[in-house]
């Protein structure tokens, strides 16, 4: 089957209502990209009266001080996204027959409350890691935990016990969280980056519904996506370069827990017989799009820890060495490196979601050329000659984490 077939496949099973609410799922991002940029506008007043501003420092780098608690009214517009999901007839579905709903939400308000706490009045870093462990353990407790992992080599599936479960779980949470908090260095970045992965997310499991028939296991994750997304979508105006509020750390935490929340449910809770006979790369899946939207994050963090390490100082202690400090280095604005990153992820997480929906040679030849066509944008400043000072970066960024 062509990519083309494959995509009338999909629309038509759509608009049949064969088990896969597309519709609604578009309309809980509508409802959440709504919410989201209409409370964000209230919470950006009450950020400047409740004194949580990102005044410059010496170490940072924008020059304006800034109101924070944007992660506030991505909160608002997620949960108004599940809420008006519960109503919809074809997503109730994921609501009678999983508690992963519930998970989400009350794991969110907890990471939220950490942030809320750290935009305003500062938390530690093991303070704030304790925070994120409870909120991942949270939905470990709740249900939403890995239960299965293929294993290519032996060519099994190793179905995990619930402490074995519960460590993955929470030791994914505990990346992504931190993945997404170090790579909020820049205006809009976190929040494309997390619309990004979610759309992703949400494609990959509405993939997995029309495999599965409509199985009520895929509806979660699908749901939760698609409220993420929204969330990251009404934010962006706020927060792309020059941003008029910062996300904080209630905002990138709670996208890096809903990206976990929300990629254990579609890859580590697959039912056994989604396996079946798939070969390889389709049996990888679920894991490939893991990695591929959170490698430049995790990528980004890694080399942070690395670093510092080796210099001698704590690895969550700020510097100007991210990746996309390195970027501007080189002499992209700032507006393009966010973009390059956007370009980059969405390369990635595509190609990884493609490999599962759509012909493998078509999505491969294209993931190829997307790759290459990034490589060649991003290196273009380093091969252009360089005059003074004509090459500097704007001064106006995003805080340095």
């Amino acid at each position: 089957m062509t990519s083309a077939d494959t995509a009338v496949e999909l629309l038509a099973q759509a608009g049949s209502g064969a088990g896969v609410p597309i519709r609604e799922l578009l309309l809980v991002l509508l409802t959440s990209a709504v919410v989201t940029f209409l409370v964000t506008g209230v919470v950006r007043i009450l950020a400047l009266k409740f004194g949580a501003v990102a005044v410059p420092r010496d170490r940072d780098v924008h020059v304006t001080p800034t109101p924070r608690l944007g992660g506030v009214g991505m909160y608002i517009g997620l949960v108004a996204g599940i809420v008006f999901a519960q109503h919809l007839p074809a997503l109730t579905r994921g609501f009678e027959y999983t508690t992963e709903m519930g998970a989400a939400l009350v794991a969110a308000s907890i990471i939220v409350l950490v942030g809320i706490i750290d935009d305003r009045w500062g938390l530690d870093a093991l303070t704030k890691f304790v925070g994120q462990v409870t909120a991942a353990g949270v939905l470990v407790v709740m249900g939403v935990s890995w239960i299965v992992i293929y294993d290519p080599f032996s060519g099994s599936t190793l179905v995990l016990d619930q402490l074995q479960g519960g460590l993955i779980t929470v030791a994914v949470a505990a990346v992504m969280i931190n993945a997404m908090n170090f790579v909020d260095g820049l205006d809009g970045l976190a929040a494309g980056l997390g619309l990004i992965a979610a759309v992703a997310i949400c494609v990959f499991s509405v993939g997995l519904l029309l495999d599965q028939g409509g199985d009520v296991s895929a509806y979660p994750p699908a749901l939760i996506a698609a409220a993420l997304a929204g969330a990251c979508l009404g934010f962006l105006p706020y927060n792309f370069q020059p941003a008029k509020i910062f996300m904080g750390d209630s905002g990138s935490m709670l996208i890096g827990l809903m990206l976990a929340a929300i990629s254990t449910s579609a890859s580590g809770r697959i039912p056994l017989s989604a396996y079946g006979s798939r070969d390889l790369l389709g049996l990888l899946s679920p894991l490939i799009l893991i990695g591929a939207v959170m490698f430049i994050p995790i990528l980004d963090l890694l080399l942070a820890i690395v670093r510092r390490t080796r210099a001698g100082v704590s690895p969550f202690s700020p510097d100007k060495m991210h990746l996309h400090h390195r970027l501007l280095q080189i002499g992209h604005s700032h507006r393009r490196v966010v973009l390059l990153l956007y370009l980059w992820v969405g390369v990635l997480a595509f190609g990884a979601v493609g490999s599962s929906l759509l012909d493998r040679r078509v999505v491969v030849i294209m993931t190829a050329a997307g790759l290459l066509f990034a490589l060649v944008v991003t290196a273009v400043p380093s091969l252009r000659p360089h005059d003074g000072d004509g090459d500097a970066p704007p001064k106006r960024f995003r805080r340095v984490r």
